[in-house]
């Protein structure tokens, strides 16, 4: 039986210097260990990736990076590491980088420092769902809770009068007949190269993983970290 060639995938970790809402918190410690740790070891303990890269242009964070044993093959451009750099172009950056040097992958899996709680596996079962549903891209998201949901939302018009979120004339009464709605929780993005080349993290056809709520946090601001802080040791014992 002729097997399936694998699906080359590139693991992209970013990690810029730069942070306001908590300083340098790519390589804070959390619960003794670097934030970048965790998803270091999340990623390296994958079966389905080809290769794992970290991507900064922070030479202490590509030492730390470098200890959690990430490979950094390149220092990103200074432009590409500020306030409103954008992920696309980071990635964009790196594949780049490795077809420059004639090698190439056939999608990109990024995995934000700042959501540090994946559980063991999680990775891997993200990236057998992205192929064996044929999509364009796939995102890890949660579940909108239903006061948030999207039919039971206004905007304000033109004569800042209220109106449903998403078109409808009558609003949905119960809950029970509300459409599931989701939020990416940014713990993992799965993209084929020739989307990200085109300019979209997203595609036409977009898939989907649900993460663990229990272990949700993505870490922006103090808050944010005292949370991780109070979740790190029940996380440490999954």
């Amino acid at each position: 039986m002729n097997q399936q060639p694998r699906t080359k995938i590139l693991a992209i970790i970013p990690a810029r210097g730069g942070s306001k809402g908590v300083p340098r918190k790519n390589i804070k410690e959390l619960g003794g260990k670097p934030l970048l740790a965790y998803t270091a070891e999340a990623a390296l303990a994958s079966n389905l990736i080809s290769k794992i890269i970290l991507s900064t242009e922070d030479e202490e964070i590509m030492k730390v990076g470098k200890s959690c044993g990430l490979d950094v093959p390149f220092q990103r451009p200074s432009e590409l590491a500020q306030n409103q750099s954008g992920s696309l172009g980071v990635v964009q950056n790196a594949i780049q980088f490795f077809e420059n040097q004639g090698e190439y992958f056939d999608a990109v899996i990024l995995l934000q420092v700042t959501s540090p709680f994946r559980l063991k596996g999680f990775i891997d079962q993200a990236i057998q769902k992205f192929i064996q549903s044929d999509v364009d891209a796939l995102v890890s998201v949660l579940p909108v809770p239903h006061e948030y949901n999207p039919h039971w939302v206004f905007e304000t018009d033109e004569n800042d009068n209220l109106k449903i979120s998403t078109g409808e004339k009558q609003i949905i009464k119960r809950r029970q007949d509300l459409p599931k709605a989701y939020f990416r929780d940014g713990s993992i993005y799965i993209t084929k190269t020739e989307v990200i080349k085109k300019g979209s993290f997203f595609g036409k056809k977009l898939s989907y993983i649900e993460s663990n709520p229990d272990i949700y946090v993505n870490i922006d601001t103090m808050d944010d970290w005292k949370k991780a802080e109070e979740m790190v040791l029940d996380f440490a014992r999954t």
